[in-house]
């Protein structure tokens, strides 16, 4: 799976939007914040590290563990409260069908009790 494709499965997860809040920082490809469209909270944040596609996605704590125990490229997130968020490399030992249920997860996580 590569970034815009990524991006374009949170976009159909529901009412969601693509934000780039850190552009004016950041050199290169800037860091795609994925909100919610009601609520504006965020659920992945996408980026580029060493040429490779990364995730920040929010989990509930004791999965988050488990998952960084499991696969060699998830890390407690860049930036992030390491307790609720992991960082996952794409392209390694974590399959896209993988990423996208964590997505998923992400999204409901954040998700307003009633759309």
């Amino acid at each position: 799976m590569n970034k815009k494709e990524l991006i374009d499965f949170c976009l159909s997860l529901g009412p969601t939007f693509a934000d780039t809040p850190f552009a004016k920082m950041e050199k290169g490809q800037p860091t795609v914040v994925m909100r919610h469209l009601k609520n504006k909270k965020s659920f992945a944040y996408i980026s580029e590290r060493e040429g490779r596609v990364n995730i920040a996605i929010k989990q509930k704590p004791e999965i988050a563990i488990e998952l960084r125990d499991f696969f060699v490229d998830i890390n407690p997130a860049f930036h992030m409260n390491k307790t609720h968020w992991n960082d996952v490399l794409l392209g390694g030992d974590v399959a896209d069908e993988q990423v996208c249920k964590m997505v998923e997860q992400s999204y409901d996580l954040i998700k307003p009790k009633r759309e």
